[in-house]
């Protein structure tokens, strides 16, 4: 055997060699890559993933299965709706309050110049900007009435008497949500702290 042909044999046992290892080194890593996606089912919470504000919520109301006292004078809270109407209006302070289902409950009492009176039991619901009725006085003015109760509808701004809006937008509702407890809705509305003084300072 030639010199020449001797070192080319030794090269390529080298080259063959480092082959070798080459690919043992990929069968391993192939190996370890299989044992490391497992097909057994995992125990991770995907929706935990979802943004919240892209989840669907179904909103339910909360029952109003009791009815609250007829109002009383004493409990009356005047609050400001149009210089426009003649007539005033005033929630029952006793009356109110912040659901967890994000309505706002309160007995209203409009009055007119002549003495007539409207009471009724409603609800403003601070995310939609929607009111319905679940009662008005009855005839005789010694009880409630449910006959009147409709479902949640448009607060409408453009009404001469749209008190829901003035309570929605003075007392009640910022940002979508309730300004606050009961309590606070309550000071609010005796102090005559509307939304948009309160933002002033």
């Amino acid at each position: 055997m030639s010199l020449r042909a001797y070192v080319f044999g030794n090269a390529q046992l080298k080259v063959n060699a480092s082959l070798a290892v080459i690919a043992a080194s990929a069968a391993a890593l192939l190996t370890l890559a299989g044992c490391g996606s497992s097909k057994e089912p995992s125990n991770k919470d995907d929706s935990a993933f979802a943004y919240l504000l892209d989840r669907k919520t179904n909103w339910v109301e909360n029952k109003v299965d009791t009815l609250p006292p007829l109002p009383q004078a004493s409990n009356l809270l005047p609050f400001n709706v149009s210089q426009n109407t003649p007539l005033t209006f005033s929630i029952d302070k006793t009356s109110l309050t912040v659901g967890d289902d994000g309505v706002i409950r309160y007995t209203v009492v409009a009055a007119s110049p002549s003495g007539a009176r409207n009471v009724n039991y409603e609800g403003i619901r601070c995310d939609t900007y929607e009111w319905r009725r679940y009662a008005s006085i009855n005839e005789d003015g010694t009880g409630w009435d449910r006959g009147s109760a409709f479902e949640f509808k448009r607060i409408e701004n453009g009404e001469l008497n749209a008190y829901q809006a003035a309570l929605y937008q003075d007392y009640f509702c910022t940002s979508k949500l309730p300004v606050g407890d009961a309590k606070q809705i309550v000071n609010n509305i005796q102090y005559k702290r509307t939304q948009s003084s309160i933002n002033l300072r």
